[in-house]
Order: structure tokens, then C-alpha cells, then sequence
């Protein structure tokens, strides 16, 4: 057995856990670390413009991978910068491994230069936060956090090191089991509650399938289809669990929730038996408590206990992974043939819901969300497709087809603003080779805009989509339909000046003085080294797209000149039942 100081045995142990990439940026309390990941070849640096860009692009690398994010930031700013990532990838259940530097032990308590309590800070939104306090703890505790991160329900994991104990000598074995009394996540599901969800399954005259994100967080795809196919049973998914299977499969029909498809959300309301499966029935889905699924019995399949029953109550809770529950409902299915679904025509009142209320965008004189989301769908065969927050998040999640290897990829949960570039960075570096779009609004792309250095040093054909409507899409929705058109806060062409030309703080409103938008994204994304395009027709939109695909050795930004004032229909009051559903304005 070897010896060797922290920061070595560091590097040693993402080479251990198969570690390629790491999201990294330097300062004073990792700059020993740094030197020592310059010193070998086998885990690549990526070194962001912005410690949030860096955290959201270990997301997008995660999510589309499939394997742990990690991140390695300096102390202080360092990592309170990744303070937001980690709840959203903890709400999202994203794997991620975050270290970040800290001041000497001795140092700590002393309101020393970028001192922070991360490990206080974080501790609720992470699976797991620590610091290694003794160099002996080191080993242990890296391979406990890859362990922690990856297992059960995925989720953030942090480790803070103290630059003094990351500069000692200790061994360089590294651990090759994990033992934690504590932490013992449950994957096999009771064959006793399996019984119990097929009999009620099997008695059921109208059952449903609600999918989360944790059946493709499972890899559960295909056994999914094979399950619905077998029992005739159709299924809804959450925004986060769309995906889970091909949206052109005959037995699916569309979202459910705030902005969900009329069909979705009736079949949520008139089925008599719901069959959950990874999601935790969050208030986006639910609507108002106490109105959700009120004719339903409830089976709830997640690996996370505390999910279980804790915003719905349900029927029969299954405690474990989702491709194994499906696995165990599939055999038993296999034996018994369809249900009663296909016979009492029930499919049939779900299609016919679908062809009264389809998902539309009427053609109006800007360009529609949907014609641009259509295109992609058109000229794309297998992209990974990751979005902001805001409007064009849910026309994505309304139009965007998927299935195949086709993914997408957004912030569900904390909804972050920011999240679309970095992600698609994170996604296009985990997966060279593959077509990777950002789909983002005017508002939430400008939050980190930075990261299109990021895309061009990095030599990544990333397409990102601005749609530019010149406001803060979504909450400018809820103020036209709620609050009396009382635009505050939302449109940002607005100026100074524009108060003494009679329009105050409560703009209404465009109108023809209004000022010119600010940045010119074109503009922006040629001054970092990007292609810079704008369309402002339908007849442009393959053009641009074609240009983009031809530009291998970097990033493209399109700017898309939207309606000023589109609504994401249908849409669910806010804090009202999910049988209140807004169709048309």
C-alpha cells in the first residue's frame, strides 16, 4: 500500500470510479487539486464561464449519460454559486458528485477570506453533504458519495475539503465496497403488493397510467411499452416523465397537469384505478389537493418511501425500482392477457378526447412556437432537446415528439431559469457525435448567456434556440389572464424613457414606440465566436436549421421572432382543481 497527499489520491479516485469529465473551475482552496488533474490525461477539464453554468451542464451530462456529473469548485462564491444546481438537480433526482475547496481546518469558524458553511448551507438539498475533516477519511468518503449519488433515487451528493487536509499524506488504496448501516435504498419490490396491484389492475373497468420521470430514470422504456401493450391499458406522463414512451405510441395520450392536454387530464379525472409509476404528485400535476383522481383508487410505485402518500394518498404503495416493478406487473400480465380497458372502450374515450380537443397553435403574423418545434421534430432524427424555463419550456413538452433515442432534457422541479445552455453543453459533451438543440426564451437565456464561450472553446455544434417575444414569457401569462394585463416587471424592451412617453411601471402592452430589444442576440453570439442567425418567417426556419447542422466546429444561435403575447393553452388556474381547465381565451 502507497502513500500519497489528498489532492493526488483526488485525481486517483476519479480514475477509479471511471470518472471522463469533470466540471471544474479554479480558486484559491482547489488550486492545488487543479495542479494535479493537469498532470495526467485521463479525466478531461471543462472549464465553464460560471459556477451555476458549470453545475447545470454536469446536469445536462448526467441526465444524458446516464452517469454521475461531477463538479469541483473553489470555496466561498465557488460554492454557493452551485447552490442552485444542487436543489435542482435534488428535486429533479439527478446524480451529481460536488467537491469544493475549503479553507484549512484551523481556519474555520474564523470568518476567514471565503469561508462559507456549504455543508449547513446544502444539507437540505442534497442526499448527502460532508466534509472530511481527516486526511484517513478521504478514501471513504469520495467513494461514498459516488455510491450515494448513483444508488436508490439519484440525487446530489457534496463533499467539502479543507485545504489543509487535502495537502497531507495517507494511503492510496481506494475503497472497493461501500458499508453504510444507514443507508440501505430498497430496489426489489414486494411480490405480496404486486398481487395486490394486479387484482386491481385486472378489476378495474377504466385503469390509467401516470409515468414520471423515475421510469426513465430506470431505463424503463421499453418494458413500459410492453406492459401497456400487454394489459391495453393507456398511459399520461408528467413533463418530467415524457419520453418514458414514444408519444407516438397508440396507447399514449400526452401530459397531464397545469399545462397538460385536455384528454391527459380527463382521463386523470374519470379513470376509476391510477397507476403511478416514478412520480411524486407534485402540485403542477395535482392542481388543487383533494380534486385530483377523486373517482380513482391509486397504486403508487416509486423508490423513494417518502413519496409515497405524501401530497396523494393512495391504495397500494410499491416500495421500489421502477423497471423491477414493471418487470414483476408484465410477467403476471403476460399470464392473464388484456383488461377490461380495450373492451369497455375506454381507449376509444381517451382518442376521441384527443380529436375534440387536440393541442394546437392558431398561425398568426409572427412566427409560432409550434411551427419552429415542428420543424425540429421534421428535420431532426434523434436530438437531445434541453430547454430553459418558462413558455417555451411547455410548448416543448406540448410538441416535441419523442421516441427512439430521442431525449429530452429540462428542469422540472425548481424550474431554473438558466438551465437550458449550460445543460445542452453538458449533453453535447457526454455525447459527441449527436444533434443537441437548447430550446430557450428571451428572459431565461440571458441568465446564462456566458456559457456560449463555453460552447465555442469547447468546439461543440450546439444549436440553440432563442424565442424572442420580449418578455418574461410565462409570468406575463399569468398577468394577462389574472391580474388585468398589469405587465410589471415582465417586458423587457422597457426603458427609462419609456416613462416619459406615458407608459409607467404597469406597461399594458406594445405598442409602436416601443424601444428596440436589447441585447441583438445575433450580435452576442458572434462576439463569442458563435454563428449568429435570425428568423422571422415560417419559409426561414429550414434555412436556419440547415446552416446550423452545417456548422460542426462550434455553436449556432438562432434568434426566433415570436408573437409578443402567445399563451401555453390549455392551462389549470392556479391553486385551482385540475378539473378547471382553461382551453381558450
Amino acid at each position: 500500500m502507497g502513500r500519497m497527499t489528498g489532492n493526488e489520491f483526488f485525481v486517483k479516485a476519479l480514475q477509479e470510479e471511471g470518472v471522463e469529465k469533470i466540471f471544474g473551475y479554479p480558486g484559491a482552496c482547489v488550486v492545488d487539486i487543479f495542479d494535479e488533474i493537469y498532470k495526467q490525461n485521463d479525466v478531461d477539464l471543462i472549464l465553464p464561464r460560471h459556477e451555476q453554468g458549470l453545475i447545470h451542464a454536469a446536469e445536462g451530462y448526467a441526465r444524458s449519460t446516464g452517469k454521475p456529473g461531477v463538479c469541483l469548485v473553489t470555496s466561498g462564491p465557488g460554492a454557493t454559486n452551485l447552490v442552485t444546481g444542487i436543489a435542482d438537480a435534488n428535486l429533479d433526482s439527478v446524480p451529481l458528485v460536488c467537491f469544493t475547496g475549503q479553507v484549512a481546518t484551523n481556519l474555520i469558524g474564523n470568518d476567514t477570506f471565503q469561508e462559507v458553511d456549504i455543508v449547513g448551507i446544502t444539507r437540505n438539498i442534497t442526499k448527502y453533504s460532508m466534509m472530511v475533516r481527516e486526511r484517513s477519511e478521504l478514501n471513504k468518503a469520495i467513494k461514498e458519495a459516488f455510491f450515494i449519488a448513483t444508488s436508490g433515487r439519484p440525487g446530489p451528493v457534496l463533499v467539502d475539503l479543507p485545504k489543509d487536509v487535502m495537502a497531507q499524506v495517507g494511503s492510496d488504496e481506494y475503497p472497493k465496497r461501500v458499508s453504510l448501516p444507514g443507508y440501505k435504498p430498497n430496489t426489489k419490490v414486494h411480490d405480496g403488493q404486486i398481487k395486490r396491484a394486479i387484482k386491481m389492475i385486472y378489476k378495474a373497468k377504466k385503469p390509467l397510467f401516470i409515468l414520471g420521470g423515475g421510469v426513465k430514470i430506470a431505463g424503463a422504456a421499453d418494458k413500459m411499452c410492453e406492459l401497456m401493450e400487454a394489459t391495453g391499458i393507456p398511459a399520461v406522463t408528467t413533463i418530467m416523465g415524457k419520453g418514458s414512451v414514444p408519444t407516438n405510441h397508440e396507447l399514449y395520450f400526452g401530459n397531464v397537469g397545469m399545462h397538460g392536454c385536455y384528454a391527459a387530464n380527463n382521463a386523470v379525472n374519470n379513470c376509476d384505478l391510477l397507476i403511478s409509476i416514478g412520480t411524486r404528485f407534485n402540485d403542477r400535476i395535482t392542481g388543487k389537493l383533494g380534486t385530483f383522481a377523486t373517482k380513482a383508487k391509486i397504486i403508487h410505485i416509486d423508490i423513494d418511501t417518502a413519496s409515497i402518500s405524501k401530497n396523494v394518498n393512495v391504495d397500494v404503495p410499491l416500495v421500489g425500482d421502477a423497471k423491477e416493478a414493471i418487470r414483476k406487473l408484465l410477467a403476471e400480465a403476460k399470464e392473464l392477457g388484456q383488461t377490461e380497458a380495450m373492451n369497455v372502450g375506454w381507449v376509444n374515450q381517451l382518442q376521441a378526447w384527443s380529436e375534440e380537443h387536440p393541442l394546437y397553435m392558431n398561425k398568426k403574423d409572427k412566427l409560432t412556437p409550434k411551427e419552429i418545434i415542428d420543424a425540429i421534430n421534421e428535420l431532426y432524427d434523434e436530438p437531445i432537446v434541453t430547454t430553459d424555463v418558462g413558455q417555451h419550456q411547455m410548448w416543448t413538452t406540448q410538441f416535441f415528439e419523442i421516441y427512439g433515442k430521442r431525449q429530452l432534457i429540462t428542469s422540472g422541479g425548481l424550474g431554473t431559469m438558466g438551465y437550458g445552455l449550460p445543460s445542452a453543453i453538458g449533453a453535447a459533451i457526454g455525447n459527441p457525435g449527436r444533434d443537441v438543440i437548447a430550446i430557450a426564451g428571451d428572459g431565461g437565456f440571458q441568465m446564462n448567456s456566458q456559457e456560449l464561450a463555453t460552447a465555442t472553446l469547447n468546439e461543440l455544434p450546439v444549436t440553440i434556440c432563442v424565442f424572442n417575444n420580449g418578455y418574461l414569457g410565462m409570468v406575463r401569462q399569468w398577468q394577462d389572464l389574472f391580474y388585468s394585463k398589469a405587465y410589471a416587471g415582465t417586458c423587457l424592451k422597457r426603458r427609462k424613457s419609456c416613462e416619459a412617453k406615458g407608459c409607467n411601471v404597469l406597461c399594458d402592452g406594445r405598442s409602436d414606440d416601443c424601444p428596440e430589444y436589447v441585447p441583438d442576440f445575433v450580435k452576442l453570439a458572434e462576439a463569442y465566436g458563435a454563428q449568429g442567425l435570425r428568423v422571422t418567417k415560417a419559409e426561414e426556419i429550414a434555412d436556419a436549421f440547415a446552416k446550423a447542422k452545417a456548422k460542426k466546429d462550434g455553436p449556432t444561435l438562432i434568434e426566433f421572432i415570436v408573437e409578443d403575447e402567445e399563451l401555453v393553452l390549455p392551462m389549470i388556474k392556479p391553486g385551482g382543481p385540475i378539473t378547471d381547465l382553461i382551453t381558450s381565451v
